[in-house]
């Protein structure tokens, strides 16, 4: 068994990327980019949806790390600006293959939504309008639910350590529903819990939540006549990617005030589609910049938002990653984590009813649900199959209901 544990595919797990050799080290960063292309194409749903995936690949089945391990590094990502799960993905790059591993696992994870978002805005400038993928996501999105659901439930088991870690996880679920800013609810979970073990931390700020209104429709609009240049469409990203906490709505506000009110570079209808897009593709839903930049600068202005955006996620995560463990062997520290991984699995939890009731709309939902559910938590099968059968029953459920 330790063997098998030490060696998995010619790989060796336990083992520093430095210290290996030159093959184990291709072979390596080859799997990372493997994974996560694979997620980047698969991973509807939003952050939470992406986090169950990654915990699915990284821990449950190649056991590239612990489950504490991944949540202390969710943990993390909730105290530095930027997208979740796109920097969880970035955390594990580095932790399997450093600086090279950091920049395969995030950009392997940007680039299918990338592409997809890219060439639908080089339809939306052309034709006016988008491709309706409505009934795809009809059947897709209550295969997430399910995906959310035992995400949840593995991590909880981690996550809950001990009575003021429950406490903290069942606080902030109730703190949600009465309106405390997310933000408020992290900070306060980390200081509780480690207050209550009578220990002393920081503070830190973030959200773990996907994009309310998920799969919202797309409407046309009249493509901007306003250009900006490629280093402008840059800036304004790169600051946004910079500074952003929080969920989509602080995204739509940034974009929003930068982007409609200061520079008038859009319409609010073109922002809103442009968020929409970002919503019903696969992968971050930062990608909204790709069709911004589309929009206002074309191919080099797509290039630049996407770049722009995503570019602090990368050095935010180069910069704390190394401190992880030493953090976690902190025992003021350690408490201070535990209460920020309660308070994200609290705010999960959130997500995953709110995504439940907005997708559970029928009976075919429902039971496509239940039965994914059932599925995930018996059977060891693979989320990528489940989506694919979801939205084969989307486009079943279009068929019928046209012939009907």
């Amino acid at each position: 068994m330790t063997e098998h544990r030490e060696c998995i595919n010619g790989d060796a797990l336990d083992i520093p990327y430095l210290q290996l050799s030159a093959t184990q080290k291709r072979r390596r960063l080859c799997e990372l980019a493997w994974v996560f292309l694979k997620l980047g194409t698969i991973a509807f749903g939003g952050p939470a949806a992406h986090i169950a995936m990654m915990d699915n690949e990284v821990v449950k089945q190649r056991q590239w790390m612990s489950r504490d391990r991944l949540l202390d590094m969710l943990g993390i990502t909730n105290l530095i600006p930027g997208p979740n799960s796109t920097e969880l993905a970035i955390h594990i790059g580095y932790d399997r293959a450093g600086w090279k591993g950091l920049i395969m696992a995030g950009t392997c994870f940007i680039l299918p939504a990338l592409l997809i978002v890219w060439a639908l805005a080089a339809v939306y400038v052309r034709f006016q309008t988008i491709p309706a993928v409505g009934w795809l996501l009809y059947g897709v999105k209550p295969v997430i639910i399910a995906i959310v659901l035992q995400a949840v439930w593995k991590l909880g088991k981690a996550a809950i350590k001990d009575v003021p870690t429950a406490i903290a996880g069942m606080v902030v679920i109730v703190a949600f529903f009465l309106n405390v800013n997310e933000i408020v609810l992290l900070v306060g979970a980390g200081l509780g819990v480690m207050l209550s073990k009578r220990q002393w931390g920081g503070t830190g700020v973030a959200a773990l939540l996907p994009i309310p209104g998920l799969f919202a429709p797309v409407s046309t609009a009249t493509v901007a006549v306003v250009n900006a240049s490629g280093l402008q469409v840059f800036l304004v990203f790169l600051k946004i990617g910079s500074v952003l906490y929080g969920s989509g709505y602080v995204l739509l506000a940034f974009l929003q005030r930068d982007l409609v009110e200061r520079t008038h570079w859009l319409t609010s209808q073109q922002l809103l589609d442009a968020v929409a897009i970002g919503q019903l593709t696969p992968g971050p839903v930062f990608t909204t910049a790709t069709f911004i930049g589309y929009l206002l600068a074309g191919n080099v202005g797509a290039i630049a938002g996407t770049i722009g955006i995503f570019l602090p996620a990368f050095g935010f995560v180069a910069l704390v990653n190394p401190w992880v463990p030493k953090l976690r062997s902190s025992l003021w520290m350690s408490g201070f984590l535990d209460g920020v991984n309660a308070a994200s699995l609290g705010l999960m939890a959130v997500v995953t009813y709110t995504l439940a009731r907005e997708t559970l709309v029928d009976w075919l939902t429902v039971l496509v649900a239940l039965v994914s559910a059932i599925v995930v938590f018996r059977f060891k099968v693979n989320s990528a199959w489940l989506i694919l059968a979801g939205a084969i029953v989307g486009v079943l459920a279009q068929t019928r209901g046209s012939s009907g």
